[in-house]
């Protein structure tokens, strides 16, 4: 066997392992990359919820003191009407 064959052999098989190791470097590397991106979009998502959270809980706030009002309109309707009775 020649030197050249023997080389260019040697060559190939360890270009071949180095190739996928090389591979498999850049997959992993978009993976995480991919994560990164899913995490920040997730961070987002749970911000966005907590603020429109804090606005429901305003809104509700809103709502219960209305609500309050509208009882004490109704027990004075309610006692106008027991005098006119």
């Amino acid at each position: 066997m020649s030197p050249t064959i023997y080389f260019i052999s040697m060559g190939a098989m360890l270009g071949t392992i180095i190739l996928v190791f090389g591979i498999r470097f850049l997959q992993a590397s978009a993976v995480a990359g991919a994560d990164a991106a899913h995490t920040d979009a997730y961070r987002r998502l749970a911000s966005d919820a907590v603020t429109a959270q804090a606005g429901n809980a305003a809104t509700l706030s809103a709502i219960q003191s209305e609500l309050g009002e509208i009882k004490a309109r109704m027990a004075s309707v309610e006692t106008i009407l027991k005098t006119v009775e």
